[in-house]
C-alpha cells in the first residue's frame, strides 16, 4: 500500500484533440481496465516517440548541472512529504509530475540570464532530465511507512532509529541501487518491445511527456505552463500554511468530529453519536486526500467510499454485535467518554478477541492479491508472447556472442533466426548505441549489489545468503507484475507483492531454527528488499517510458536517476529518524493516541506475526470471508476481460474497482476514503462547470495539495522536536476528550 498512486493528465489548449483521445484512460487509469489502443492510434500513436513541433528546442546536451540540481531538490520534497503521508495514511505519491512543472518554472527563469551553468536554452528533454533525478531523489521512502517501523513495533529490532541509523541505511543502499541496476534492462523490453503488443500505455508517465511537450510548445504552451505553475503554487503554499497552522487548532482547522460536537452539545447523553464517531466517521481536511480525490476519478473514489460504509458501517459493527470482534475504550478514566471506542488495534493478537481491523485486514489483502494476479493472468497470450520475445533475444544475444568467439552452435542460431509472431508491431530503439547504457555497467552494478547484499543482510540482520538470494528473484518477479498492471491501470499491486513476499518467507523460515524475534526481523527485512526493490524499479521504468516519447537518450536520464537515488538513499532513513524522534509512538504498537495512523506498518507487523508466531493466527470467519471476496473479485475481473467486449466494452466503466474497495479494508478507519471523494466530488462539478479549466488546472491544484501537506508535516515534525508544537502551545477544542 505504500505506494499506491493515482494521477491525472493535464491538456494542452492547443492539443486539445489529441487530448481527448486520452482522456479515458488518464481519468480513470485507476480502474482496472484494458485500454483500447486502437482508439488512440488514429490520433496520436503513443508506442512511438512523440512528435515534437519545429519550434520546440532540440538539447543536445539535456543532462545539465541545473537540471540534476532542481530534480535533486524537488524530489527531496516530495521523499519528506511521502515519509508523513506514508506513515499518516500508508499512500505515497509520485514526485515525477510535480517535479516537471515546477522545475520548468525554475529553470525557465533561470534559462533568461546569461550566468554560465545556470543560463541557456531549455527544452523538453533536459525537462525530462529534472523529472527523473526528481523520481530518483523521491524514491525508497515507502519501506520506511511499512517493514522498517514493523520491526520495532513488534521487539525484533531494539534500539530506536536514531541509533540504528548505519544500519538502516544499508537497507536502503541496497534496495535502492538493487532496483536501479536490474531495471535497466527492462526498459527495451517494457517500453519497445512488449508495449504495444501488452497495450503498456503507462498512464502518468505519458501524462507527464505530454506536459512537458505542451509547456514548450512556444508562447501558448508558455502561457499555459505558467498557469498550471501559479496553480500549483498556489495550492502548495496554502496547504502547507493550512496543515501547519492546523497544528495548533486541529479540532478546528482539519479534524471535524461533528458527532463529538453533537455529544458535547447534548451534556454528553447521546451515546448513539460516540458510536458513530467510534467507528471513524468525521471528516479531516487534509489537502493531500482531498487532491487524490481529484485525481483518482469518480469510479474509484466511490469504490474506495463504498468499501469503506462496507467494512466500518456494516461488517465491523456485525462482528462486534455478535462478539467476533472487541473494541477497547479510548479512555478508561472519565466515565463521559466511556461511551468512545477504538475497533482499530492490532495488539495482543492471540491473547483475545481481534479488533475489526484486523478481522478486514485479510478480507483486503485477500482482494488485492487475487484481482492483480487476475489482471496478470487474463493476460496470458500475451504474456506468453513476451516470453517469446525474451527467450528469442537471448539466444540471439548468445549467438552473436558465439560467433564473435568463431564458434557455432545450431540451437541457438535457429532459434536466433526465428521471428516470433507479431514482432512487426515491435519498433526499433530510437536511441543511438552511444546514447545507451552499456551492458557492463548495470550488469556489474548489480552482481555488486547482490555480493553487498548478502553480506550486509547476513552480518547485521541475521539472514543467510540464501534468503537474500530468493528476496532478490521475488522482487524481479515482482517487478514484472508491478510494471505490467501498473503499466496498463496506473495502479501498481505493490501491496499484494509486499504480503506475498511475507507470505513465501514465513514459510521459508518456518522450522529452520530461527527465534521468534528473528524470524519477524527475517520476515519483514525481506519483504523490504523485495518490494523495496520492486518499488524503485517500478518508478524508473515510467521514468524511462517519459523519456522514450521525448527522445531523451537513456544514458542521460540513468545518470539522473542515480544521482537523485543516491540523495534518496541517506535522505529517507534520515527523515525517519526526524518523524520517530518527533513521534515516538511511530514504534509503539501499544499507543492509543497517536497523530500517526502508521496503517501500513500495523498491516505488515500483523502479517509477520501471522506467519510467524504459532499463538497467531487468522480468525476462521475472517478466512472464510476471504476466500469468497477473493473469487469474487477473480470473477469480477474474467468477466470484464472476457465478456464485456466488443459493444459491450461501454459497461465497464460501471463496474466496481475491488483494489480501491479493498484498499478501505486495510485502513484503519474511513477518514481518508471520505476526503478523497469529497475530492472526487469536488472535481465532477469542476469538471461540470467548466472542462477547459479543469484540464488545465486541476492536476497541479491536486499535485501542489499533496506536496504542500506533506512538507506541512515535515515543519510539523521540527516543531515537535523543538518544543513549540500544537500539543504545547495550542488547543484541542473539539477533539473527542482532547485528543485528535
Amino acid at each position: 500500500m505504500a505506494s499506491t498512486e493515482a494521477h491525472l493528465a493535464d491538456a494542452a489548449d492547443n492539443h486539445t484533440v489529441k487530448s481527448r483521445a486520452l482522456e479515458k484512460e488518464i481519468n480513470e487509469k485507476v480502474e482496472a481496465i484494458d485500454i483500447d489502443s486502437q482508439s488512440i492510434e488514429p490520433e496520436l500513436d503513443l508506442y512511438v516517440p512523440l512528435k515534437m513541433e519545429g519550434r520546440i528546442v532540440d538539447d543536445h546536451n539535456p543532462l545539465t548541472i541545473r537540471a540534476v540540481l532542481v530534480g535533486i531538490i524537488l524530489g527531496s520534497l516530495v521523499n519528506a512529504s511521502n515519509l508523513y503521508l506514508g506513515l499518516k495514511t500508508g499512500f505515497t505519491f509520485a514526485a515525477s509530475m510535480f517535479g516537471a512543472i515546477f522545475g520548468y518554472g525554475i529553470i525557465k527563469i533561470c534559462s533568461k540570464t546569461n550566468i554560465p551553468i545556470i543560463g541557456g536554452s531549455f527544452g523538453p528533454q533536459e525537462n525530462s532530465i529534472i523529472q527523473a533525478a526528481a523520481t530518483g531523489a523521491g524514491g525508497i521512502s515507502g519501506i520506511f511507512v511499512a517493514g522498517i517501523p514493523a520491526m520495532y513495533q513488534l521487539g525484533a529490532e531494539q534500539g530506536n532509529p536514531k541509533d540504528d541509523f548505519g544500519a538502516i541505511l544499508t537497507i536502503t543502499l541496497v534496495c535502492s541501487f538493487f532496483g536501479l541496476f536490474f531495471v535497466t534492462p527492462l526498459r527495451k523490453f517494457f517500453i519497445i518491445q512488449v508495449a504495444r503488443e501488452l497495450k503498456l500505455l503507462f498512464p502518468t508517465a505519458t501524462a507527464v511527456a505530454l506536459t512537458i511537450r505542451s509547456m514548450h510548445a512556444g508562447a501558448a504552451g508558455a502561457r499555459e505552463a505558467l498557469s498550471k505553475l501559479k496553480a500549483l503554487g498556489l495550492a502548495f503554499t496554502a496547504a502547507l500554511v493550512q496543515r501547519v497552522a492546523s497544528y495548533y487548532a486541529v479540532g478546528i482547522l482539519y479534524d471535524w468530529h461533528v458527532c463529538t460536537w453533537v455529544f458535547i452539545w447534548s451534556k454528553h447523553t447521546a451515546n448513539w453519536a460516540m458510536a458513530i464517531e467510534s467507528w471513524g466517521w468525521w471528516f479531516e481536511w487534509t489537502p493531500a486526500f482531498i487532491g487524490s480525490g481529484i485525481l483518482i476519478g469518480m469510479n474509484s473514489a466511490l469504490s474506495m467510499f463504498g468499501g469503506a460504509v462496507l467494512a466500518w458501517g456494516v461488517i465491523g459493527p456485525t462482528l462486534v454485535k455478535y462478539g467476533v470482534c472487541i473494541g477497547k475504550q479510548q479512555v478508561d478514566d472519565d466515565p463521559q467518554w466511556a461511551s468512545w471506542y477504538s475497533y482499530a488495534s492490532l495488539s495482543n493478537l492471540g491473547h483475545e478477541a481481534p479488533s475489526p481491523r484486523y478481522w478486514l485486514l485479510w478480507p483486503g489483502v485477500m482482494i488485492m492479491v487475487c484481482s492483480s494476479m487476475a489482471e496478470l493472468f487474463v493476460q496470458y497470450k500475451v504474456i506468453g508472447y513476451a516470453f517469446q520475445v525474451i527467450w528469442q533475444k537471448a539466444c540471439a544475444n548468445i549467438n552473436g556472442v558465439l560467433i564473435k568467439r568463431g564458434k557455432r552452435s545450431n540451437y541457438f542460431a535457429s532459434r536466433a533466426a526465428k521471428e516470433v509472431k507479431a514482432a512487426e508491431n515491435i519498433i526499433e530503439d530510437p536511441a543511438a548505441p552511444e546514447d545507451q547504457v552499456s551492458m557492463w555497467m548495470w550488469v556489474v552494478g548489480l552482481i555488486l549489489t547482490i555480493a553487498a547484499a548478502m553480506v550486509i543482510f547476513d552480518l547485521q540482520w541475521g539472514m543467510n545468503p540464501g534468503l537474500t538470494i530468493l528476496a532478490c528473484l521475488l522482487g524481479f518477479l515482482f517487478s514484472h507484475l508491478a510494471i505490467t498492471i501498473g503499466a496498463v491501470t496506473d495502479q501498481t499491486p505493490l501491496t499484494a507483492a509486499s504480503k506475498a513476499s511475507q507470505l513465501v518467507f514465513g514459510a521459508a523460515t518456518k522450522n529452520s531454527g530461527y527465534s521468534l524475534k528473528d524470524a519477524q526481523r527475517v520476515n519483514l527485512v525481506a519483504g523490504g528488499l523485495a518490494s523495496g526493490g520492486a518499488d524503485v524499479a517500478t518508478s524508473l521504468t515510467s521514468d524511462f517510458r517519459t523519456g522514450f516519447l521525448l527522445g531523451t537518450p537513456p544514458i542521460k536520464q540513468w545518470y539522473a536517476q542515480g544521482l537523485g537515488t543516491i540523495i534518496s538513499i541517506f535522505l529517507a532513513p534520515g527523515m525517519f529518524v526526524l518523524f520517530t524522534t518527533a513521534y515516538p509512538c511511530i514504534l509503539d504498537a501499544e499507543a492509543e493516541h497517536c497523530a500517526f495512523a502508521v496503517p501500513s506498518v500495523a498491516a505488515w507487523a500483523a502479517v509477520a506475526q501471522a506467519v510467524t508466531d504459532p499463538n497467531v493466527s487468522i480468525p476462521l470467519t475472517s478466512g472464510i470471508f476471504s476466500i469468497v471476496m477473493g473469487v469474487f473479485s477473480i470473477g469480477q475481473v474474467v468477466f470484464r476481460h472476457f465478456y464485456l467486449v466488443g459493444s459491450r466494452e461501454k459497461y465497464r466503466e460501471y463496474l466496481p474497482n475491488w483494489g480501491a474497495i479493498a484498499l478501505s479494508f486495510v485502513l484503519p478507519n474511513p477518514v481518508f476514503t471520505t476526503a478523497a471523494m469529497f475530492g472526487a466530488l469536488v472535481a465532477w462539478a469542476w469538471r461540470k462547470w467548466k472542462l477547459s479549466s479543469f484540464d488545465l488546472y486541476a492536476y497541479a491544484v491536486a499535485a501542489g495539495f499533496i506536496a504542500g501537506e506533506g512538507l506541512g508535516g515535515v515543519v510539523g515534525a521540527a516543531l515537535q522536536i523543538g518544543g513549540v508544537s500544537g500539543d504545547v502551545l495550542g488547543t484541542t477544542a473539539g477533539c473527542p476528550a482532547g485528543y485528535c
